[in-house]
């Protein structure tokens, strides 16, 4: 919003900042990493999914435990990304900004499937195998 104000010799504008806009001010380098970065968990988050669908077994923990910790970091991202799609929808009434190339738009869409699948899965997994398995894989247990 613009104001203006006039002095005894001139006019001036001046931007002040508007406490009604509620919106999210994400510039576009942070929007193209998050969206990036989004994508790329919401992708390990799918197939982890897909895994775990097929055998009952999450990813397996891999070298140094880094597949595992990327499933994990994955994970958690995802349900960051949706809880501040979900933060900024109920503070605005919008979803986050598409950002440059709709990166940050795409993510916020995969990361709703991804979270959508997940429930899927966790129910077919409760249905079909009985069980979920640990966040850990634990000696002598179901997946280990």
């Amino acid at each position: 919003i613009f104001r203006r104000y006039q002095t005894e010799f001139n006019t001036r504008l001046y931007a002040e900042e508007d406490p009604n806009d509620l919106s999210p001010t994400i510039n576009d380098s942070d929007s193209t990493i998050l969206g990036v970065a989004g994508i790329f968990a919401a992708a390990i988050m799918l197939y982890s999914e897909s895994v775990l669908f097929q055998t009952g077994c999450g990813l397996p923990a891999g070298p140094l435990g880094l597949v595992g910790a990327a499933e994990g970091i994955s994970y958690l991202s995802v349900v960051g990304l949706v809880g501040y799609s979900l933060y900024t929808k109920i503070r605005t009434g919008e979803g986050l900004p598409s950002g440059p190339g709709g990166l940050l738009g795409a993510a916020e869409g995969i990361s709703y499937l991804a979270i959508l699948a997940g429930l899927v899965v966790l129910g077919l997994q409760v249905t079909n195998y009985g069980y979920i398995p640990n966040a850990v894989p634990m000696e002598g247990a179901m997946c280990s």
